[in-house]
């Protein structure tokens, strides 16, 4: 009985040990799994993170010759993920950035050829002063191929041209000069105008042959108005003598009134050219000083209110100005006695002449108004025009000479000040002009 039982015993222990032994076995196995799929995870990842490295390091490297200038850079791509898509825009903004240099190259070639063809100089000048460009046309004119980089002074040293360039850069508006020693014995017209975003574009125009065909212009003017002064005297005195010597009855007087007012006419012309060929040469000298407003009014009513009380109009002086301003007063009384006797004359039918000055900025703004027909204003651009009419027989009528706006615009433009005409048909005329302020002086 108990060899059976010891028997059960010993089958059943060997059973649980059997048992034992299969889990522990199952547990082992369990864990090799685990590990060799663990490995496998580290060894995939491992192998898509030096994948990803490498697209990366792609993408930078495309970056780098973007940056450099090199638009020609793509981006290899293959796989259909996340950093596969990044790669096609990448690409696809690439070349809108070469298509778009592309148009700029061309636009820029296009206008450099534009600018080398021109028989005007031309320099590009950054903000700093630098020279940034120049073309053909300037590096002929200075003999020399201006250093890209380098100072304008070392390039231009004229001060005209300097304070122009410096002055648009400035202000931001267009300067034009004239120079004459850039080029020796060469006169050039200087255009500076500001760039967007800064700097300066200046355009040198030569005016040598211009210059020295005004000059004969001028000078032949000034010889045959000279020449003429004698003759005409003559003529005007002669013919005086024998009118104060015939009788009133006399018919050829007539005639002899008709010689008078002709030689006057054209001795009246032959100053006025002389005038003006010396204003215009800049051979005129005025004496410009600190003079009141107030004076140069009242000297110009001194002068036309009789003829104004003769012919019935009324002559009236408005002056909002106290500062004195800087000019010569018996030029500026040239330009008031061509001004007003123009409104006495063509707006009489107004009844009255305004005369006054007004402050304007940096600037004392004198105006002469009528209140006639006015002038229409296809011919306004062109009044200051010599031997310019707006009515041709009333002007002969009147014995104007055609030069007296012209005389009176180069009088102004010797003040550094502007002059313009505003009208409106059977609303009048006003012509106005500028003066500048006499700065830290006392008027007379």
């Amino acid at each position: 009985m108990r060899r059976i039982v010891f028997g059960k015993l010993l089958i059943a222990f060997l059973a649980v040990g059997a048992t034992g032994f299969a889990v522990q076995a199952a547990l082992h196995s369990f864990w090799v799994t685990i590990a060799a799929s663990l490995a496998i995870s580290i060894v995939l990842a491992f192998m898509g993170a030096s994948s990803v490295g490498v697209r990366l390091d792609d993408i930078i490297q495309f970056a780098d010759r973007i940056a450099q200038g090199d638009l020609s850079a793509r981006i290899n791509h293959a796989n259909k993920d996340e950093l596969d898509r990044v790669a096609v825009s990448l690409n696809h903004t690439a070349e809108r950035l070469r298509e778009e240099f592309a148009i700029v190259e061309r636009g820029r070639r296009e206008l450099e050829t534009l600018l080398n063809s021109m028989q005007d100089a031309v320099i590009a000048i950054s903000q700093h002063g630098r020279v940034q460009w120049v073309n053909q046309r300037m590096n002929r004119i200075l003999n020399q191929h201006p250093r890209i980089g380098g100072g304008v002074a070392e390039t231009i040293r004229d001060p005209d041209f300097l304070a122009a360039v410096r002055e648009a850069a400035e202000t931001c508006t267009v300067q034009v000069v004239r120079s004459t020693t850039i080029v020796p014995g060469r006169f050039h017209q200087v255009t500076a105008a500001p760039l967007p975003g800064g700097g300066v574009m200046a355009v040198l125009r030569d005016l040598t042959k211009t210059e020295r065909t005004e000059k004969m212009r001028r000078d032949f003017i000034a010889n045959v108005s000279h020449e003429l002064r004698t003759p005409l005297t003559s003529i005007q005195g002669y013919t005086e003598t024998l009118l104060d010597s015939l009788p009133e009855a006399d018919g050829s007087r007539e005639f002899l009134e008709i010689i008078r007012k002709n030689a006057s006419r054209m001795s009246r012309l032959t100053e006025d050219l002389l005038t003006l060929a010396r204003v215009e040469s800049g051979e005129h000298h005025f004496d410009r000083e600190a003079v009141s407003p107030a004076e140069l009014l009242a000297d110009a009513m001194q002068s036309f209110e009789p003829m104004a009380r003769a012919t019935g109009i009324a002559l009236e002086v408005k002056n909002e100005v106290e500062r004195p301003v800087k000019a010569d007063p018996e030029a500026i009384h040239q330009i008031f006695a061509n001004l007003i006797d123009n409104a006495m004359k063509y707006g009489a039918t107004g009844g009255k002449v305004v005369v006054g000055a007004r402050p304007v900025g940096d600037f004392a703004e004198f105006y002469v108004q009528d209140f006639g027909g006015g002038i229409g204003f296809e011919h306004l651009p062109r009044l200051f025009e010599r031997f310019y009419r707006v009515d041709k027989a009333r002007s002969r009528e009147s014995g104007g000479t055609g030069l007296g706006l012209a005389i009176a615009k180069h009088i102004v433009l010797a003040h550094r000040g502007t002059i313009r005409a505003e009208s409106e048909l059977n609303h009048g005329s006003s012509f106005i002009f500028t003066l500048p302020y006499a700065e830290g002086e006392n008027a007379r």
